[in-house]
């Protein structure tokens, strides 16, 4: 009969480590030392065998008591510097060196290091009674050299336990003071049962927390079916293997030291011990891999969730590469390239890449084309750089024959700081928050665009350059250029790892899970009834919206409603350390927000702050603001400044919406059209985990859920290029731009040769003026739909030539032609009808709740379709009367006031008015006072017309919002008129 006991399952792992790897199995009882937390006789065994010079050495010290001194030395070297830098690095000892393990070769040049990594000894040891004050034991430990690296608990389902008992194990009956369990003395913790395991690196009783460890199943969690076994058996069979067990030590695991002020301000440093995710190894050794057996020349695409670790596998990608030797035993790369806009990724970089090389200095950063061009020249391993200098580390890396390098793009997302955005002025000078919102409402330009444009100036892809681009959402392009072709014709990434399973696996949290709508209700009026001009129907009710948008009143709305539902629903959370963003859309818009936030906040007597974050300088008026300004801090601070517990709001505009990482954001508010890829990114923020951080929320005053939820669903599972961009495509939009006749093929390649000639720039703007004339003269109604046809070719053209290498040399020419010809023409902008707003008056806005809940997404397989042809249609203008355009606002918009409603407010306001004691309080004294005495007169006269009109006084007294609104706008007039 089978057994199906847990002992039989540490039996069946032990046999697998022993029969697959070569493990030796050691006793529980006399082999391991609970005092040192060794294998003491293991120890020994390995560095006389290997290092027998240096153990003589010791003997020659001290004497007979060599073996004590050298325990002794070993284990305050461990309890100080820990078990990961001691097998790395060794110990030394009155001037001798003893290395307590050996790491693979680079090449197979060299016989001794071979052989000394032949020489490791693994050994497994079961029931391991770790403690001296009481007889509890770990079902297995794993030891590599004597040095116990690896504890592990097992648990089968079968006897009605898992990983969480497991977990729980670790959590309560686990003494983290314990030497063994201590913080570095081992490298992880693994809970492991025949479905699913999890680790950890540090054991803090109930606080400690537990990772998945699993490989995913179908793109969720947990491990698929295995024909052959059981479903964890990739863990001792691969992960725990020697080979890989060395690796993870002499190439991944990492330590991790962050400085943070305490609660008292001092300055203490914070060390965490990371452990490669099964995602992140193997995204790791599988592009290490390829890169080995191919060499320079290939496209990568890792797309891994956003807030899923790609910081690490930038990392650790980055420093492999570097070291990297082919079959040939000779440099695949002369040197790695990472393009980030992210500084902390930087730090981080630099500090991962610098544990591995032992030495400072192997990561180069370079600012500018001549310290590029000098980094290049010393041979420098790594070199960091932005998106920025991109085209010039093109051109330097380019121009380098018979070098090899592989560059690393750090997500396909704007620069954190704003200012990669070439749709983002320097200096915003206006103050009118339409053009603002309208001017920088175009999704900023990404590191993957700049690439794109970059790949297609160099024509095809270079042979010596090899790309590996990170992102959490590939653009169809990115999938073109990246991706993996399929034979079916598709294109997927080289390794993915989805936001399914990273939700599912709570490494990060669902942001669509609490997702609130709101919308705005508001009514416009007419000044003067007796005038009734027209206007382009579409640009005056844009113009009416955003006169709305911008109303101070509607401003201060929102801006209470964000902070009584954080005060209320979210301030509490995450131990009292709650953050919220509002995401805003404009620069000038957060500068308002910022001003409407402070002054709130004074007033409600709250002790929470507002921080700003927006590049430039921004100009309202006559005033002009800088986000450190309003801050009253160096714009450098901004995000250090956040994390301290009293700056609970961030107020954005581009900057920190994406490629921002902050675990106690908890809440975003949203006032901003969002779509497609920005949204995902922005709303991304929200993802981050805490321990104290269990679910998040968004409140969103603009965009709809069906449009998130289209947002999100491609990069849900899979996201998968259906077929290549057929290029018969251009020669469509060929023949549509010759349908215009506004030039001749003639002319084209006149142009073209003459501008490759001779480079006249005279001439050459000479020849575009004549064609722009005859376009103003001939084209005037057709010019924006020609020009779209135009940036169309430009476009599809610029992204077909990397990947399809055309012979017809017409397409080429056309598009240096007409690359040069759309920046001269000149497109009439829409002026708004601003003479429009003299003639209207704000009458009443509110703010309702529309919709709440989760965004579901569906699980199937998600597909990008390739570019396909464009169509410009022509926009016919459409005049109306200011009457009816007021009216379909209103009725699209507008609150659930009646005609009777507004007569009766306005003979409360007539009363309010006649009242000689109000009108003496708000003569003779402060506003505040006054207004004490308007809310009593207010309240006195409301119930006056409960009988007469029950209705109005249920819908104001029902109505908290609505009725402050009318007592305000009431108050104000009549304390303006009387002052």
């Amino acid at each position: 009969m089978m057994n199906y006991k847990e002992i039989h399952f540490e039996d069946f792992i032990e046999k697998q480590l022993i029969d697959l790897h070569g493990f030796v199995k050691r006793s529980n009882t006399g082999d391991y030392d609970p005092i040192l937390a060794i294998d003491r006789q293991l120890v020994h065994e390995f560095v006389r065998n290997t290092q027998p010079d240096s153990i003589k050495k010791l003997a020659e010290i001290h004497g007979d008591s060599a073996a004590l001194k050298f325990w002794d030395r070993l284990d305050v070297e461990i309890e100080k510097r820990g078990v990961l830098d001691v097998l790395r690095k060794g110990i030394d000892d009155h001037g001798v060196h003893l290395d307590l393990a050996y790491f693979a070769p680079q090449t197979s040049h060299n016989a001794e290091a071979t052989k000394l990594y032949n020489s490791n000894i693994f050994t497994v040891i079961r029931q391991v009674h770790y403690s001296l004050k009481n007889r509890n034991s770990l079902d297995m430990v794993l030891f590599l050299n004597g040095i116990p690296i690896i504890t592990i608990e097992l648990k089968n389902q079968l006897t009605g336990q898992s990983v969480v008992n497991s977990i729980n194990q670790y959590r309560t009956d686990r003494d983290p003071k314990e030497k063994l369990l201590k913080f570095k003395r081992t490298l992880v913790h693994f809970g492991v049962d025949t479905e699913e395991a999890v680790m950890t690196t540090e054991l803090k009783g109930l606080k400690t927390y537990f990772l998945p460890f699993n490989k995913g199943n179908d793109e969720s969690k947990g491990n698929p079916v295995n024909p052959n076994g059981y479903k964890t058996a990739y863990i001792w069979e691969d992960v725990w293997s020697p080979d890989s067990l060395l690796e993870l030590i002499d190439e991944f695991i990492t330590l991790h030291i962050e400085e943070k002020e305490d609660d008292r301000g001092h300055k203490v440093k914070e060390e965490r011990l990371i452990f490669p995710r099964y995602h992140q190894r193997d995204a790791v050794q599988r592009l290490v891999a390829d890169a080995k057996e191919n060499g320079a020349g290939k496209t990568y695409l890792v797309q891994h969730s956003a807030g899923s670790g790609k910081s690490n596998t930038i990392a650790w990608t980055a420093h492999r590469l570097s070291e990297l030797h082919g079959k040939t035993d000779d440099l695949v790369f002369n040197g790695v390239i990472v393009l980030t806009d992210r500084r902390v990724l930087d730090k981080q970089l630099s500090e991962t890449v610098e544990q591995f090389a032992q030495v400072r200095g192997v990561v180069a950063h370079v600012d500018s084309g001549a310290e590029l061009k000098q980094a290049l020249e010393n041979d420098e391993k790594v070199i960091i750089s932005t998106l920025q200098k991109f085209p010039v580390i093109s051109k330097e890396i380019g121009e380098l024959p018979g070098k090899k390098f592989a560059v690393i793009i750090d997500e396909a997302h704007s620069s954190q700081s704003g200012e990669s955005s070439k749709h983002v002025r320097d200096v915003l000078s206006t103050n009118n928050l339409e053009d603002a919102a309208r001017e920088e409402s175009r999704e900023p330009e990404t590191l993957e665009d700049v690439l794109n444009k970059e790949m297609r100036s160099r024509k095809v892809k270079h042979p010596n350059i090899s790309y590996f681009a990170f992102t959490a959402t590939p653009k169809q392009k990115t999938l073109e250029i990246f991706g993996e072709p399929q034979s079916d014709g598709t294109f997927k990434p080289f390794s993915l790892y989805s936001m399914r399973q990273a939700i599912e696996e709570r490494f990060i949290l669902d942001v669509l899970q609490n997702y609130t709508t709101y919308r705005s209700y508001f009514e416009l009026l007419r000044k003067f009834k007796d005038r009734d001009p027209e206007f382009e129907k579409k640009a005056a009710q844009r113009l009416l919206l955003g006169y709305v948008d911008k109303h101070q009143h509607a401003i201060d709305q929102k801006t209470k409603a964000v902070v009584e539902h954080f005060h209320a629903q979210v301030a509490h959370l995450i131990k009292g350390e709650a953050k919220a963003m509002l995401v805003t859309k404009s620069r000038l818009h957060a500068v308002k927000f910022k001003q409407a936030f402070d002054k709130y906040l004074a007033e409600s007597g709250l002790s929470y702050k507002a921080l700003v974050a927006f590049s430039g300088t921004v100009k309202d008026g006559h005033l002009e603001f800088t986000e450190s300004g309003m801050n009253k801090f160096s714009d450098k601070n901004t995000a250090e400044e956040f994390k301290k517990r009293e700056n609970r709001f961030m107020i954005v505009a581009n900057k920190f919406q994406t490629g921002f990482d902050q675990p106690l954001l908890n809440v975003m508010y949203i006032d901003k059209l969002l779509s497609g890829v920005n949204a995902v990114q922005t709303l991304s923020r929200l993802n981050r985990i805490h321990r104290y951080k269990d679910e998040v929320f968004v409140l969103d005053f603009v965009n709809e859920t069906d449009d998130i939820r289209e947002s999100f669903q491609p990069y849900y599972r899979t996201t998968i290029l259906s077929e290549a961009t057929d290029p018969n495509i251009l020669y469509d939009l060929v023949n549509e731009i010759y349908e215009f006749k506004a030039f001749t093929t003639f002319e084209v390649e006149q142009f073209v040769e003459q501008y490759y000639k001779d480079k006249s720039p005279e001439r050459i703007n000479s020849t575009l003026d004549g064609i722009v004339a005859r376009i103003e003269e001939n084209l005037p109604e057709e010019k924006a739909e020609f020009s779209g046809k135009i940036s169309d070719y430009i476009r599809k053209y610029a992204f077909l030539s990397q990947i399809i290498t055309f012979g017809d040399t017409k397409l080429e020419s056309l598009y240096v032609f007409l690359r040069l010809l759309k920046k001269k023409i000149k497109l009439d902008r829409e002026e708004l009808p601003y003479e429009m707003l003299e003639s209207i008056d704000f009458s009443s806005y509110k703010l309702v709740k529309k919709s709440y809940g989760d965004i579901k997404l569906d699980d199937g397989e998600q597909v990008l379709e390739p570019m396909g042809a464009y169509a410009t249609q022509p926009k016919l203008k459409e005049f109306d009367q200011l009457s009816r355009i007021l009216k379909d606002v209103n009725d699209k918009y507008g609150t659930d006031f009646s005609d009777d409603d507004k007569v009766i407010a306005q003979n409360l306001f007539k009363k309010l008015k006649e009242n000689e004691k109000l009108e003496g309080s708000i003569s003779n004294n402060t506003r505040e006072t006054a207004q004490v005495k308007f809310e009593e007169v207010f309240q006195r006269e409301l119930v006056k017309i409960y009988k007469d009109h029950f209705d109005f006084y249920r819908k104001i007294t029902n109505n908290n919002e609505g009725r402050a609104h009318l007592k305000k706008r009431m108050f104000d007039t009549l304390y303006s008129k009387k002052r």
